[in-house]
């Protein structure tokens, strides 16, 4: 069987027999044609996997030709061979959509690289993606068991997104369920590295030349990557994107390469890993129970609602620039993005608030997509795993306001952009029973109330929350955090909440999608 069908078309085919002569000895199958109008003659009657395609011939000429057979298929790709070193004539064969370019006289290497390229370059590709992971397993499991800092956490999660991406360009490698597990594993130990170290982080004051220490978590990041761009005079815009992994940003920042010079340094999210606690520890650079000081309202009710525990941003905001001495030229811009329309009318405008010495901009949209996930068949149908999510985001980004938004301000001079997330979330796979009483908070990766309680091994168990800068929320509360990818039932109705609630992506807990968060400076090229 041969590798592949190739069509090759020339007036002077008799000069490329040693050509042709060359790819059958390697096992192509190949089919000449000397003109335009035998080409097109020729193409539909058998399947063709890649064209040679002489530019200059009589009759119907090679531009022509290659409109006439995209026409028949527009996915086989075509190279254009040509004596013209024109570059109008090259801007006109990528107008049509030409694949490649190859100038007369061609080598044998030169046409056995395009053959590759086209016909075998994914196989390749793949085999050497396997290979790697393979080869690189045996590190990452090293690196696993010899994690022992936050930076060593960070690198091999970065890692571990890393192949997933990977994985998701080269599907049916048969590795995926491997480095699924290898993620797990990773997550069991993660919680476990958390447990043993976060009182002693929210206690700590984060100082970079002590990072080895103690992470820059919440609190810090504005004070560690916005304050220092207003420093040197240039307007900032800073953008919270609610619930964002580290791999939703990788798909976003693809798209944003050509207009942006990107650095990418990366935060430890407080616990628990939701809205409530951590974007508003974001805004007001202070721990839950440190900020609950300043606004008393945050933690009036009894279920940690955003629009009421996030009310105060933009004070919590102004708050820390003036305990922090920073004089802006202009009072901080915030604004909150919830709906489709608001953040279109914000896109219109935003070279006008990146004029602002300071404009902050929260972006709720992936949250909303990671619950709506959770409570829509349909959703489920179109992001049924990891890999879809992450497709599911691209999608949304490619036509989103947030995307008019970058691509706006890339044109906007002597402007930083800094953008963040408060927590990701995690696909919640395994039920965990919890015990409480009727007081105790509904929220699926934590809770709080009156000696609630969890298994070791699932949860995180704070039983003096002050310790951990956590509110007192009612008499004698604790709270449980899940661990790994664990989601929090009742024994009441157990099997129904536990098939109710598996498979949806939650937030609140303690995993690497979780808490360990990118923080991205943007600076327009």
């Amino acid at each position: 069987m041969a590798k592949g069908n190739i069509l090759w078309v020339d007036d002077e085919i008799d000069l490329l027999r040693p050509h042709i002569m060359l790819l059958e000895q390697r096992g192509y199958s190949v089919r000449t044609a000397m003109s335009g109008e035998d080409a097109i003659a020729l193409f539909p009657e058998e399947p063709v996997d890649l064209v040679f395609l002489d530019e200059n011939m009589p009759g119907i000429g090679g531009l022509e030709t290659l409109e006439a057979l995209k026409a028949q298929s527009p996915e086989t790709p075509i190279v254009m061979v040509t004596k013209s070193e024109e570059e109008d004539l090259m801007e006109q064969a990528i107008a049509k959509k030409i694949s490649d370019y190859l100038t007369k006289p061609v080598n044998p290497t030169q046409v056995l690289l395009a053959v590759k390229k086209f016909l075998e370059g994914r196989q390749i590709v793949s085999e050497a993606v396997s290979r790697d992971y393979t080869e690189g397993f045996a590190r990452m499991s090293l690196d696993l068991m010899n994690a022992s800092t936050a930076k060593d956490w960070t690198e091999l999660y970065a890692k571990i997104v890393a192949w997933e991406l990977e994985f998701d360009q080269y599907t049916g490698l048969g590795l995926k369920q491997t480095l699924l597990d290898q993620k797990r594993e990773a997550n069991a130990e993660f919680g476990k590295f958390v447990e043993r170290n976060y009182r002693n982080w929210v206690n700590t004051i984060y100082v970079e030349s002590n990072a080895g220490n103690r992470p820059p978590m919440s609190p810090d990041v504005i004070e560690q990557w916005v304050l220092p761009q207003l420093q040197t005079s240039s307007n900032v815009v800073f953008f919270v994107i609610d619930c964002m992994r580290l791999d939703q940003w990788l798909i976003m920042e693809a798209e944003l390469r050509n207009l942006y010079k990107i650095t990418r340094d990366y935060h430890f999210g407080i616990l628990p890993t939701a809205t409530p606690y951590a974007r508003n520890s974001i805004f007001s650079g202070l721990f839950p129970s440190e900020f609950g000081k300043l606004f008393p309202q945050t933690w009036s009710s009894n279920e940690d609602d955003e629009n009421s525990h996030n009310r105060d941003e933009a004070a919590m905001l102004s708050k820390l620039l003036e305990r922090k001495r920073i004089k802006l030229r202009q009072e901080p811009k915030y604004i909150k993005i919830i709906d489709r329309d608001y953040g279109a009318s914000i896109a219109q405008n935003i070279t006008q608030h990146a004029r602002n010495h300071l404009s902050a901009i929260v972006v709720n949209f992936v949250d909303m997509l990671a619950h709506t996930r959770s409570d829509s068949p349909i959703l489920k149908e179109i992001a049924p795993d990891e890999s879809a999510y992450r497709s599911l985001t691209r999608s949304w980004f490619l036509h989103s306001s947030l995307f008019d938004m970058f691509k706006a301000l890339a044109t906007v001079p002597n402007l930083k952009i800094v953008v963040s997330t408060d927590h990701g979330s995690i696909r919640s796979l395994r039920g965990a029973k919890v015990i409480g009483d009727r007081e105790t908070s509904t929220s699926l990766r934590y809770k709080y109330g009156r000696n609630v309680k969890a298994e070791e091994k699932q949860a995180m168990i704070i039983k003096r929350p002050e310790d951990y800068k956590l509110p007192v929320r009612g008499s004698a509360s604790n709270y449980i955090i899940a661990k790994e990818d664990y989601y929090f039932v009742y024994p009441t109705d157990y099997h129904k909440f536990l098939n109710y609630y598996r498979d949806s992506f939650q937030h609140g807990g303690i995993s690497l999608e979780e808490v360990i968060l990118p923080v991205i400076t943007l600076e327009a090229k």
